[in-house]
């Protein structure tokens, strides 16, 4: 440039810096550089009377004077003076003043960066709209001959990151008190961006440079992963961007396009193209987040089946259809897919996606079997078994068994994955969980993965309402059919409208490079519709068959239940039928259970003896409890026989029934019944179902005992007094009063127990009752006239025994003392056999033993309803209290076997929260029991170093629930309570040592 043009640009902005009164003088200042560049609109070319030579580079560099000079007038404040003269004069002409050439500065960089005056926000809003990013692609990457390709990218980099950098430097300048433009919002600014990308994409899929594109698109969306436009989940805030909410509906839209093939292809050119596996990562985990979730997740109607599929035609097109062949897409996806938490529909999606036939065509066997096994993995693993929420325990659940359903039946796959040894080991892990409804899944998997392999397998008890029921039941229903077969309807799916805000943003191409376009588009042939078939090859299922209308059958319809009962009942038709009488004495009683002398008439009727001593049990035990001491001499023979009962017929409510009259032993001789159960229970002859019942029984029988709520009895109470003893029946149920609360479990008693304990507040004004003896000094009778008895008097009542009288010498004693002997025996075997190897070395966890999770977790509990009990025996703070919290802390720190500290590889272990929950809630009763009686008194001064010991425990527990350490089955509904009760716990701990902290010092 020449001194004179130096001179002249000088002398303009030192005109421009003085003050300016006249708008024609300011129009005429303002027109020269914009006229010199091409920026000037027609309508002001006649304010440019003195115009200066073309000068480019040197108003690039003081484009900040120019920015921030103008706007001290008002008549200045204007948007419409280079923008829309660019956009008539298309993205050539801008290029070089929006994004500077060589080494200068483009506009979106200096405004960002100067001092943002409301002028300049302004600017920078009309900018963002007037040059989305399509635009600046066309100005740089296709416009400007002039660049190499090196330069080209470097361009477009400092281009991109002045563009995306546009939202926080606007937020950090305006600060928390200014107003940011709408349209320079962080969700709104990169939402336009987005739509803009796609469009740009559109645009390029059809177009020749296709090809040389890629690696700027590449580049950008990896900047825009960078920039946090593609969240894991839909935003739930309208300041958080997200790409797919603002294409995804577009992006479907096009599924039936006539530019599918090439427009999908064009995505998956970027998506392999990306500058890193992260970046990938994100883009499909921000994909999968933005699918429709379904509801119910596992409708198997024609409709959501049909959305199911429509999702994974969406994937299918998009991303491809993922194949072991392809490594780093295939690891990708089977990661983000296993390793992730995912609504239950999404399972579904991602089964029929990878099956490669959501457009129809055959399924991708080799995909589903590489699916399979992935899965199976995921599925078997111990640290998932034991960690992992409910939620993913569903969707893994859900993902195996869907993916196994697209195989045919005893097919190859199936056959192996049954004998498959991790999923073997896998259903066993299952089995011994803690949770009930973490055990379904492995129930289920097993269930139905054998009659996939042509094998028979049941467990039962899948009717009724409880947790895991009824997924388990609509999953099973689901897996009938497949989510690839669905009819979908061929049609627009669901692009919204266009929004009138970007109506003006069209295309920046040339009318004749449009019309061309339009002319290619029409020249192609209309493509086939897409045929899906209704059934894949290799697929038998009888869903898709219909059989003939026949005519009515001329035979007669089948009896009705009911109707069968009253034939049943037909006494000309039960002859010889011999009716088993009902017992009126307990030695009746237990020949029915034991069957007496048996011949070989009475043992076709040994169902029916059975059922009528399961049905009179309970009624005639309560009966006989006040009645002579014939039910002390028979009870032991009646719990021996009733516990020893298997349901081999299938009674109705087997369980509930011998449940009920074990419960009544129990709480009608509690001096016979409860040491006989306790000696029974450390027993290696029974299930874990036979060591519930008993635990059950000495629980509930304990707390009808003390008063407390229990079930209520099968058995009403009008059956269980004699007739002399109760009004007429029509005045007996009018004042009949409401029974027990509703019926619960041990676990759920021990909850309420522990729930009671944490939110009890003792009233500080109630006066400390201590357990001391106290000196009486008996007055002496004064004389008193003695009467003569009168033997037709009626009888005093006999007096009932409560738990308090037998609670240390029958009940907490025998099962505490009885524990510590039977865990020392267990110890000392599996020492005597350390150093043999496989089934020789003896382990005191298996299956239906004492120390097994399951069991030793129930009789944690059930001592703590006991100790709870008790609480107003006279031996609790002396006996009942230490003893049980010493059992508590010792099974909480000690290990109770060689093996508990491993896991099933060898490594480093851990007790399961089950029996840690357990015994911090044993924990959590003594101390809750001890404030209640004496303040702690007794346990903290007699009992210091327990009391310390307990309180270090529970803390070190605490701390590594706190830092994230995970403990085994903590995953299931013992996540809460495990956290819960350790605070309680220490709570407790921290009340009582607060009170006595300063006595306590002289124990110590």
């Amino acid at each position: 440039m020449s001194s004179n043009t130096q001179d002249e640009v000088q002398d303009l902005l030192s005109k421009l810096q003085a003050p300016i009164e006249n708008v024609d003088t300011l129009l005429a200042y303002l027109s020269a550089p914009l006229d010199s560049i091409g920026l000037l609109p027609p309508v002001y070319r006649r304010f440019n009377v003195h115009p200066l030579p073309s000068g480019i580079r040197v108003l690039c560099q003081d484009l900040s004077t120019y920015l921030a000079v103008p706007t001290r007038h008002p008549a200045a404040h204007r948007t419409d003076m280079g923008c829309d003269s660019a956009r008539e004069e298309g993205p050539a002409s801008a290029g070089p003043i929006f994004l500077g050439r060589g080494g200068s500065r483009g506009v979106f960089d200096l405004v960002s960066t100067s001092p943002l005056s409301p002028y300049a926000l302004r600017v920078l809003g009309e900018l963002s709209i007037q040059y989305p990013v399509d635009r600046l692609y066309t100005a740089i990457v296709v416009s400007r001959d002039d660049l190499d390709g090196p330069e080209k990218e470097r361009v477009w980099g400092d281009c991109v990151s002045n563009l995306v950098n546009v939202p926080a430097k606007v937020a950090n300048s305006v600060g928390l008190e200014g107003m940011i433009p709408r349209v320079l919002e962080n969700a709104t600014f990169f939402n336009r961006l987005a739509v803009r990308v796609e469009s740009l994409v559109s645009s390029l899929a059809t177009g020749k440079d296709k090809q040389e594109s890629v690696p700027y698109l590449a580049y950008l969306l990896g900047r825009l992963v960078a920039q946090g436009a593609f969240p894991p989940s839909p935003p739930t805030t309208r300041t958080q961007p997200s790409f797919f909410q603002a294409t995804l509906p577009t992006i479907q839209s096009k599924v039936y396009s006539p530019t599918r093939q090439a427009y999908f292809a064009y995505w998956n050119e970027l998506l392999a193209n990306l500058p890193s596996i992260l970046s990938l990562q994100s883009i499909l985990i921000s994909l999968f987040g933005s699918l429709r979730t379904l509801e119910p997740p596992l409708d198997d109607s024609p409709s959501q089946r049909a959305l199911v599929r429509e999702e994974a035609i969406t994937l299918t097109d998009f991303v491809g259809a993922p194949q072991p062949d392809t490594e780093e897409l295939w690891e990708t996806v089977s990661s983000i897919i296993l390793k992730r938490s995912w609504p239950l529909s999404h399972a579904r999606v991602f089964v029929c996606w990878i099956s490669g036939a959501s457009r129809g065509g055959d399924i991708n066997l080799a995909a589903l079997e590489a699916l399979l096994k992935n899965v199976l993995e995921r599925w078997a693993d111990p640290e998932h078994v034991k960690h992992s929420l409910l939620s993913q325990h569903h969707f893994v659940t859900s993902l195996l068994l869907l993916s196994a359903s697209y195989f045919s039946e005893d097919s190859p796959p199936m056959r192996d994955l049954s004998f498959n040894t991790g999923f073997i080991q896998g259903v066993g892990r299952y089995l011994g969980h803690q949770d009930k409804s973490v055990r379904l899944c492995g129930m289920l998997v097993g269930e139905e993965i054998a009659r996939m392999s042509g094998k028979k397998l049941e467990f039962g008890g899948w009717d009724g309402e409880e947790s895991g029921k009824p997924w388990a039941r609509a999953l099973r229903k689901l897996l009938r059919g497949r989510d690839v077969d669905a009819d979908v309807e061929k049609a627009d799916m669901g692009a919204p409208p266009p929004d009138e805000s970007d109506a003006a943003l069209e295309e920046l191409v040339s009318p004749a490079a449009m019309r061309a376009a339009m002319e290619e588009v029409e020249d192609e042939p209309e493509p086939h519709k897409v045929q899906f078939k209704d059934t894949a090859a290799g697929y038998d299922s009888d869903d898709s068959l219909a059989g003939y209308e026949s005519p009515p059958s001329s035979r007669s319809a089948s009896p009705t239940a009911s109707e069968l009962a009253e034939i049943e009942k037909d006494p000309s038709l039960n002859v010889n039928v011999k009716k088993i009488p009902r017992p009126v004495y307990l030695k009746q009683l237990g020949d029915l259970l034991k069957g007496g002398k048996k011949t070989s008439t009475e043992d076709a009727h040994e169902a029916d003896r059975i059922e009528m001593a399961l049905n009179t049990a309970e009624e005639l035990i309560r009966k006989k409890k006040d009645y002579g001491t014939e039910l002390a001499e028979n009870a032991v023979n009646l719990e021996y026989s009733l516990l020893s009962l298997n349901d081999n017929y299938e009674i109705e409510g087997f369980s509930a029934k011998r449940q009920g009259a074990m419960i009544a032993l129990v709480s009608c001789a509690p001096r016979q019944a409860a040491p006989a159960l306790i000696e029974e229970f450390f027993k290696n002859q029974y299930s874990v179902e036979q060591r519930y019942v008993i635990l059950n029984a000495l629980a509930l029988g304990a707390r009808e005992l003390a008063s407390l709520p229990v079930p209520e009895s099968r058995v009403p109470a009008h059956r269980i007094a004699f007739p002399s003893k109760t009004l007429p029946p029509s005045l007996h149920n009018k004042y009949l009063t409401a029974g027990n609360e509703s019926s619960e479990l041990v676990p759920l008693l021990m909850e309420n127990i522990s729930r009671n304990a944490l939110d009890q507040q003792k009233p500080p004004e109630n006066p400390v009752l201590a357990r001391e003896k106290v000196l009486r000094i008996k007055k002496a009778s004064g004389i008193s006239e003695i009467s003569k008895p009168n033997k037709l008097g009626a009888q005093a009542p006999p007096k009932r025994t409560t738990f308090t009288e037998v609670a240390a010498e029958y009940f907490i004693a025998p099962l505490t003392n009885r524990f510590w002997l039977f865990l020392r025996e267990e110890q000392m075997r599996e020492e005597r056999t350390a150093h043999l190897e496989g089934r020789s070395r003896y382990h005191g966890t298996g299956t239906g033993l004492i120390l097994n999770p399951l069991v030793l977790s129930h009789f944690l509990k059930t001592l703590g309803i006991l100790v709870n009990a008790s609480q107003n025996a006279p031996e609790w703070l002396a006996i009942i209290a230490p003893d049980a919290l010493e059992l508590a802390v010792t099974i909480g720190t000690r290990p109770i076997s060689h093996t508990e500290g491993l896991d099933e590889d060898g490594g480093a272990g851990g007790k399961e929260a089950s029996v840690l929950g357990g015994a911090l809630e044993l924990a959590l009763c003594v101390l809750d029991g001890a404030i209640s009686v004496d303040g702690g008194r007794s346990l903290s001064l007699d009992h210091t170093h327990l009391l310390l010991g307990t309180s270090e425990w529970a803390a070190k527990i605490f701390s590594n629930l706190e830092k994230g350490l995970k403990v085994e089955g903590e995953g299931g509904v013992h996540e809460v309570r495990l956290r819960s009760v350790t605070a309680g716990v220490l709570l407790k701990v921290d009340e009582i040592t607060t009170k006595w902290r300063r006595s306590m010092l002289d124990y110590m």
